[in-house]
């Protein structure tokens, strides 16, 4: 049976946790904590399992001072340590349905025809929605999600992150070539640590009380 971590650090570290507005370009990610946080986005839930999505890891220093004007001047995007940028797969389609069953097929060792009924499911889901749906919509929900468990699990790590839609996708989708890939950027968010000259970090966490958010219905 796994280890759980104890529920007092969970909730510390996410009373820890906030937007860092100003991280420290001196500290890196170390790579084995990394490849935690990678695998925090590969692990991450979607609907059907689909992972409608790609997550752009900009390592290039030029690549990401190109991106500042386009992130309404706001410097995480290069004083961190990593940057994450959450796309989704434009208009998701039966293909995208095909591929993701062969995948399953591969990992549970059996065939794609065993997996049709489940994929006539999805595919009928996506063709005739039960409800009204935009799916570029929903596969932007699905990001989020990942974009959630990418923020708890680096909370969790110690490793400051700063969720951000101030920026214009439209710019970051064509300097990072998204768009020919058929990919659209959502949401952006930079990972590392924070500078000791970020007063954000001392500001008291401002939330409802929880009786005024968390209502049991019995």
């Amino acid at each position: 049976m796994t280890k759980a971590i104890s529920p007092e650090s969970v909730l510390q570290q996410l009373q820890w946790r906030y937007a860092t507005k100003k991280f420290d370009p001196t500290q890196i990610i170390p790579p084995e904590t990394w490849a935690v946080l990678e695998q925090s986005l590969v692990l991450a839930p979607s609907s059907f399992g689909l992972q409608p999505w790609k997550f752009f890891v900009v390592r290039n220093p030029e690549i990401r001072q190109q991106l500042v004007a386009a992130s309404w001047n706001q410097t995480q995007v290069v004083e961190a340590s990593h940057l994450v940028v959450f796309a989704i797969k434009k208009d998701i389609n039966d293909a995208d349905v095909d591929r993701f069953i062969a995948r399953t097929a591969e990992v549970q060792q059996t065939s794609v025809e065993n997996l049709q009924g489940f994929a006539k499911v999805v595919k009928g889901f996506l063709a005739k929605p039960p409800y009204p749906l935009d799916l570029n919509e929903w596969s932007t929900r699905q990001a989020y999600i990942a974009l959630a468990q990418f923020m708890t699990t680096a909370a969790v790590l110690g490793i400051d992150t700063c969720p951000m839609e101030g920026f214009l996708p439209s710019q970051y989708d064509e300097v990072l070539g998204l768009t020919a890939q058929g990919y659209a950027s959502v949401v952006v968010c930079p990972a590392g640590y924070r500078s000791a000259e970020d007063k954000s970090a001392a500001r008291p966490k401002v939330r409802y009380a929880t009786e005024e958010v968390v209502s049991y219905v019995d």
